[in-house]
């Protein structure tokens, strides 16, 4: 299992990155990664709903789907905006709308479906959950396509997902070599000290070689922030991206679930692929913006 892992994250952050630089071509419109975040967010909500159908939760797919792509849609308005100091601000007010927008019409939605009491609280928090999550974690972390600037945008991106990637592939590689004491035994009985470390130091390692020296994949010159912003980014990413996966773990756990979706071997579903990116998105999306990691 442990070859599979890294023989399919071999594959798979390659393939993205690859993606990433297709659209890029295309200008700052991002209209393959748009239609990438779309795809992710209609299945995100898919297997949450799925994952969510249990006790007295009525996931409403449809609704949470077209909800979703909604919050990504918002997302793109920016690039409309006349002012480019305010784009940031723009879009996220846009997504912040998105979202209530999304609660009114699910309360809306619950409202009209009632029929007894004892599931319409839960069945909204469940929805609302999927909207967020499928959503508006993939519309903030499409961001960074622009911020700070539309030139470093997939080397932004790549950044974070190198970060989490690297850290959770060698989480996961510390854990079964050397794992012994626990980290959240309730919580997942799978993660240990030992991957903790795993996770600081691979993320680490990988965010600095791609800070470091990806830019040169790039048309435009990329010079590389400070060592130790490079440093404290990479290992705060693989921090995150780790606390990302205690977070889906815990959806998981609570509904006595071990996978969101039968996929991929040795992955699960999509949403057990991209629960530390989408988690370290809105992240990294904050550290660019206030400390840029390249020029």
């Amino acid at each position: 299992m442990l070859g599979w892992r890294l023989a399919m994250t071999a594959i798979l952050v390659p393939l993205v990155v690859a993606l990433f630089w297709l659209d890029q071509r295309f200008g700052k419109s991002a209209l393959i990664l748009l239609g990438f975040c779309l795809s992710v967010a209609v299945r995100n909500a898919y297997e949450l709903s799925d994952l969510l159908n249990v006790r007295n939760i009525r996931p409403h797919f449809p609704a949470t789907a077209g909800l979703s792509c909604l919050v990504v849609l918002v997302g793109w308005v920016h690039l409309h905006s006349t002012s480019s100091a305010d784009r940031l601000l723009v879009s996220l007010g846009w997504i912040g709308a998105a979202l209530i927008f999304s609660f009114i019409a699910l309360l809306t939605l619950e409202a009209w479906k009632y029929h007894e009491p004892g599931r319409s609280m839960e069945s909204l928090g469940g929805n609302l959950l999927t909207v967020f999550y499928a959503g508006g974690l993939m519309a903030v972390t499409a961001q960074l396509r622009w911020f700070p600037n539309p030139k470093l945008g997939y080397f932004a991106i790549a950044s974070m997902i190198i970060c989490v990637k690297c850290g959770d592939t060698l989480a996961y590689t510390f854990g079964r070599l050397w794992g012994n004491r626990k980290l959240a035994p309730i919580l997942s009985p799978g993660k240990t000290q030992m991957g903790f470390l795993g996770a600081v130091f691979g993320s680490t390692l990988g965010g600095w070689l791609w800070l470091s020296f990806g830019g040169r994949l790039f048309d435009v010159a990329i010079t590389p922030g400070t060592f130790w912003n490079l440093l404290a980014y990479s290992a705060v990413m693989g921090q995150v991206g780790l606390v990302g996966d205690l977070c889906e773990s815990l959806i998981k756990r609570d509904v006595q679930k071990k996978d969101s979706a039968i996929l991929m071997p040795g992955f699960g579903g999509l949403l057990d692929l991209l629960d530390s990116p989408l988690f370290a998105g809105p992240f990294a999306l904050a550290w660019w913006a206030m400390l840029p990691l390249a020029t």
